[in-house]
């Protein structure tokens, strides 16, 4: 495979109205077939009039500039600072929402398109059936990547080619079957265009040719099917928002054992992660195996499905604050347990124990 990048010069600048495939078959007449057009969001924002007014300087910029972000997220990822990393309403995480206010007056901020997947789409079609010109089109725009400094350009829509190309199933030349490997060959390309296009140089659009022998007949699923989806994300907060959001989930438990049995190294592992921060005194016992039949018959609610048993104990002798104390070091093993993916009920204590409660696992 030979690979081409090539400029395309002369477009200029962009405004609301403006006809992307007419700047664009005129700058650059030597399109063919196959070839994959790489176009800068920002122009085609601009020629979609996706621009808002703001002032130009002082705290009312900034305070313009946050009510814009909040209109155009959807979910916040993480916060440090001034710097916002969200999802916004296509279901791209990226800084401040893709929201540029570099090449565009200062008294103007520019906005991701509405639906980039429908922008390449228009623009495909309309160098197809008004210049004859088949081509694949991404709409491309930067982002910073998790574990690694520096920007890249991505697709943010795609018409006329796959966006991923999936080796699953392929056998590698050792004979190995590929079982996890997907290229977002969009996002490659996408940044191949970016080395020729750059902010300061102004050129909002690259042809990267000899990548495709032919386009899809069809438009294809477009660069939505980038986007992972939420139960696969396992980085779908920041480190302080999991944080955040773990604690609240600490505060509201449910009652009752999880749907596995109780691994007893867990649950040891949560007694002893309490340790230090439980009052002075305070005891928890996993009863072991031989003796806890016997013990949870006497456990006034035992559930049935419960498969381990943690006796507490408060300091002796006891008075009022130490029971309010006991009880909140009980949640904190609680919580502890959660963590370690067991459920837990609180009980009685059975009868002919000295414990002050005692938890279902």
């Amino acid at each position: 495979m030979k690979l081409e990048i090539l400029p395309v010069l002369g477009i200029g600048h962009v405004s609301e109205g403006d006809d992307l495939a007419a700047l664009i078959a005129t700058a650059a007449p030597w399109l063919r077939d196959g070839d994959v057009l790489v176009v800068t969001s920002k122009i085609v924002s601009k020629a979609e009039g996706r621009l808002v007014d703001i002032p130009a300087d002082g705290p009312e910029r900034q305070v313009a500039r946050d009510e814009v972000l909040a209109a155009e997220t959807a979910r916040v990822v993480a916060s440090r600072g001034p710097t916002r990393i969200v999802q916004t309403h296509h279901g791209f995480v990226m800084a401040s929402a893709g929201i540029d206010a570099s090449n565009v007056d200062k008294t103007r901020l520019v906005l991701l398109p509405k639906d980039p997947d429908a922008s390449a789409r228009a623009l495909r079609a309309a160098l197809r059936d008004r210049y004859g010109r088949d081509v694949a089109v991404i709409i491309s725009d930067t982002m910073g990547r998790p574990w690694r400094n520096g920007l890249t350009d991505v697709a943010l829509g795609v018409a006329g080619m796959d966006p991923i190309r999936d080796h699953r199933g392929e056998t590698d030349p050792y004979g190995n079957e590929l079982h996890v490997t997907q290229m977002a060959v969009v996002d490659e390309l996408a940044g191949a265009g970016e080395l020729i296009k750059g902010k300061i140089d102004q050129v909002p659009v690259a042809v990267v040719r000899g990548y495709l022998g032919a386009t899809r007949p069809d438009d294809g699923a477009g660069a939505a099917a980038l986007v992972r989806d939420a139960a696969q994300d396992l980085f779908s907060l920041g480190t302080a928002e999991a944080k955040t959001a773990g604690l609240a989930s600490g505060a509201t438990l449910p009652d009752g054992p999880g749907p596995a049995p109780a691994d007893p190294a867990a649950v040891r592992r949560a007694i002893e992660a309490v340790a230090g921060a439980v009052a002075p005194g305070t005891v928890f016992t996993l009863v072991d195996d031989e003796v806890r039949p016997g013990l949870a018959a006497a456990v006034p609610g035992w559930p049935e499905q419960a498969t381990a048993l943690v006796l507490g104990s408060p300091p002796t002798p006891v008075d009022p604050n130490d029971l309010v104390r006991f009880g909140a070091d009980m949640h904190r093993l609680r919580i502890a347990l959660a963590a370690e993916g067991i459920g837990s009920l609180l009980l009685p204590p059975p009868a002919a124990s000295t414990a002050s409660a005692a938890l279902a696992l």
